[in-house]
């Protein structure tokens, strides 16, 4: 019967007090050592390594007790060169001697330590000592310690192993230094051939260990006897490390003796954990150029591995390193040359055709992932050969098909893997116009549900704009379109609130930001792709609208800008001007229809009368006229918040004021509904503001009949500000009513200094006399000294107004005393 294995409280006492004892000896080996009673020591050392006997520790708590004895192996290792340089005959019969020690464990250790010794001092034939090492190493079956026994040996022997070829040298023998033989010129025989038999008899041994294990102990401690044989695979996978960094292995030996060695062993092993570790050690440490050669051997051997091996993996390193080599710029020519004479894509393709034939059972994540690796082998290495790539998806598409899939969620196992797949070729591609040669790819993306599919058409999208893909013909946006369509047409499968997430948002601005990207070659060709972009766009219901169409509109606005260079150039200019702002202003009525908006087409509206006066074409006064008085009627019909009255109303206001190319008849009906909205705001205080507003539409209004002069229509002017102060007056709140006052006396005495007939000074000083009456009944607070400060300011800008009017005489009564406010 097996024993359980201590729990880790016990192995942690159980290690503590070995490693006392390793200390304790080796502390009594060093002494002797220093009195020169090499037998003594060996004694010692002895006693200390007589500790890796044990079995009561796991695999990490043995590691740490082995690497205290190692340590002070490595120290005796060091005297003894020492001891031989100073008397050769000390370490004579030393090899001969330890191997009458009574254990086996500490027995080999010291072997193994003073043959490395006999091999650095010259002493006997480096290939004979190498031979018979890794020769005597067969009497530790136990597996975990002779894992670790032969660990030892081969990173002791990684810098001895003969490392030339058989034509290097004479007899395959190389010089010792004089300085490291006592003065002797001794030979070390041994060529990379014995390096490799040395390193492929230890990695057999080793493997054989580590598969053992797995039967070591009780039944119930399986599983962690499987993780603790993962913690392992390590120390087996150094050999073939070791191997792969033999300077003078060669292609030829790698193929003929190498590989072969490595393959029988892991297809014989049989056991499904050291085939595919071990498989994919040998992609990861042996040169590409040596995989290129032996790729048949190679996936032939797959095909043998154990049922329980997951060869997806080891086909897939293999396919992305042979990928990255055949891609890099280094190596990269010779390795395509290579690939065109074998046709990688092809044999790989088989290779993955039959083995998910072969196992029908393969997880279709697997499977996924699989043509994943495939898809990045075509793209990436066979750039011009769309077919394969072609190739590649339409057998996933087939396979998903016959399993009869017929949705795949984004965020599954089998969602991210195609996703993966879908990126691969936007991101190599780098241009997106480019996936309409795939002709499988659309058909893979509608197996996603709607966030799946979704995420790939913002992925494409993001791609446009980090690429700056600009779409030039109509091709160009009927592929993307097609491409992202669950972005601009509501999906069957679309939640009911899908509108209502943020992911949502952020597509639909990136679906905006995308349109600026269409970029055709001349004018005419560019309206006629925002047209028909903006149609696309009308289909995709009134929650997309506010996102796609206001940028539709500013590419219209800035492209009837830029015509007008062209004005004396095509004959049919205004006709095409016109036809440009009819068309963005159906996308803005779009807005007020469809998407039920208000704020959004009435500034959208304006930037058109902007632009419309920034043109000088026949009909420009009545494309200005039309925007504006539309965005008074949403304005008076659609905006109902008090605020986004008052500033929608201001920018009407400003926008009217920038135009100069409207006649009187346009123009006078425009301010007098300013005026009137002003007039009819919620709020007195709004009232106020916007009539001092609306008042500057007859001061500094421009028309065609006052041909770009302002109009100063101070009568107008007066009218509208008596008003403001009538309305001012009847303010009940004091703090307000006395901000509203500190307004008017700013905005009479703008006019003032501007020269306003109609208002005169006298009535402004009433108004500055009434202001300070009321400062003295607010009440103490610090809103009350921000607008004592105010009409402080404003005073002061009326005197100074005063005194330039007067010529420098200020006839004005004394300053204000502000105590008394």
């Amino acid at each position: 019967m097996y024993e359980a294995t201590p729990s880790a409280a016990d192995q942690e006492k159980a290690l503590d007090h070995a490693c006392r004892i390793v200390k304790s000896e080796a502390h009594e080996m060093k002494r002797c050592l220093d009195k020169g009673k090499t037998m003594d020591a060996l004694k010692h050392a002895l006693q200390f390594l007589n500790e890796l006997r044990t079995g009561d520790l796991s695999p990490k708590f043995y590691y740490r007790l082995y690497m205290d004895s190692v340590n002070e192996l490595q120290q005796l290792e060091t005297v003894l060169i020492d001891d031989f340089q100073q008397d050769a005959s000390k370490l004579t019969n030393l090899y001969e001697c330890v191997q009458y020690a009574g254990s086996i464990i500490p027995r080999l250790y010291l072997l193994v330590t003073i043959g490395v010794v006999f091999i650095k001092c010259g002493l006997g034939s480096r290939k004979e000592l190498l031979k018979d090492m890794v020769e005597m190493c067969r009497g530790v079956q136990h597996p975990l310690r002779g894992l670790f026994l032969r660990n030892y040996l081969l990173q002791s022997t990684r810098s001895l192993l003969p490392d030339v070829g058989d034509d290097d040298d004479d007899d395959g023998a190389v010089l010792v230094e004089p300085a490291e033989a006592n003065g002797k010129c001794l030979k070390q025989d041994g060529t990379v051939a014995d390096a490799i038999d040395f390193i492929i008899i230890n990695f057999g041994e080793m493997n054989k260990l580590w598969v053992r294990m797995q039967h070591q102990g009780p039944s119930k401690e399986r599983e962690k006897r499987e993780k603790d044989r993962l913690e392992l695979r390590i120390l087996v996978g150094t050999n073939l490390v070791r191997l792969s960094q033999l300077e003078s292995l060669t292609e030829e030996m790698y193929t003929r003796e190498v590989l072969p060695c490595i393959l029988e062993q892991v297809v014989s092993c049989r056991d499904p954990i050291s085939q595919e570790y071990l498989m994919e050690c040998v992609i990861q440490v042996f040169a590409d150029d040596f995989h290129l050669a032996t790729l048949n051997e190679f996936l032939a051997a797959c095909g043998q591995l154990a049922p329980e091996v997951n060869v997806k993996n080891v086909l897939i390193a293999l396919i992305d390193r042979l990928a990255l080599y055949t891609t890099s710029s280094i190596e990269g020519e010779a390795a395509r040359n290579t690939q065109n004479k074998m046709q990688l894509f092809e044999i790989f393709s088989e290779q993955a055709k039959d083995l998910i034939k072969n196992r029908p059972d393969m997880p279709m994540d697997d499977v996924v992932s699989l043509h994943v690796a495939l898809v990045s082998l075509a793209v990436k290495c066979y750039p011009n050969r769309v077919d394969y790539a072609n190739l590649s998806l339409l057998s996933l598409r087939t396979i998903i098909e016959e399993k009869g899939i017929t949705t795949i969620e984004a965020f599954g196992k089998v969602g991210r893997e195609l996703t993966k797949l879908l990126n691969i070729p936007i991101d190599e591609y780098k241009n997106a116009v480019r996936l309409s040669e795939l002709s499988e790819f659309v058909a893979l993306v509608n197996f996603f549900d709607y966030r799946g599919r979704c995420n790939t058409a913002a992925y494409i999208i993001a791609n446009i704009l980090d690429e700056e893909t600009f779409l030039k013909t109509q091709d160009d946006v009927n592929v993307v379109f097609d491409l992202i369509a669950p972005l601009i047409r509501d999906q069957q499968d679309q939640p009911t609130d899908a509108n209502e997430s943020e992911d949502f948002v952020d597509e639909q601005n990136a679906v905006a930001r995308m349109v600026h990207m269409i970029k055709a070659d001349d004018v005419d060709n560019q309206y006629l792709l925002l047209n028909s972009a903006r149609k696309v766009f009308g289909e995709g219901g009134k929650h997309r609208l506010k996102y796609t169409l206001p940028p539709i509109v500013f590419e219209i606005y800035r492209l009837v800008v830029s015509f007008i260079d062209q004005k004396d150039a095509d004959p049919n200019w205004e006709a095409k001007v016109r036809k440009m702002f009819v068309c963005a202003m159906g996308s803005i009525g779009a807005l007020v229809s469809t998407a039920e908006l208000a704020e959004l087409p009435l500034k959208l509206y304006l930037d058109g009368a902007a632009a419309a006066n920034k043109v000088p074409f026949t009909d420009n006064h009545t494309v200005i006229y039309e925007f504006i008085s539309k965005a008074m009627s949403i304005l008076e019909d659609d905006v109902a918040d008090s605020r986004d009255r008052v500033r929608c109303l201001h920018l009407t206001i400003g926008t009217l004021l920038a135009t100069k190319h409207l006649p009187d008849e346009n123009w006078q009906p425009l301010a007098s509904q300013c005026a009137l909205a002003a007039a009819k705001m919620f709020k007195k205080p709004d009232q106020v503001r916007s009539l001092i507003s609306a008042a500057t539409l007859y001061w500094n209004g421009k028309t065609i009949e006052t041909m770009g002069e302002p109009m100063r229509n101070g009568k107008r002017v007066a009218e509208i500000l008596r008003k403001a102060a009538k309305i001012a007056n009847e303010c009940l709140e004091p703090i307000v009513q006395q901000q509203l006052f500190i307004a008017l006396i700013a905005a009479y005495t703008y006019y003032y200094e501007d020269k306003c007939p109609e208002i005169n000074v006298e009535h402004i000083e009433q108004l500055v006399a009434r202001t300070t009456d009321n400062a003295v009944q607010l009440d103490v607070s610090s809103e009350a000294d921000a607008l004592e400060r105010q009409l402080s300011e404003a005073v002061k800008r009326l005197n100074l107004a005063k005194s330039e009017i007067n010529g420098g005489v200020d006839d004005a009564p004394p300053p204000i005393d502000n105590s008394q406010l």
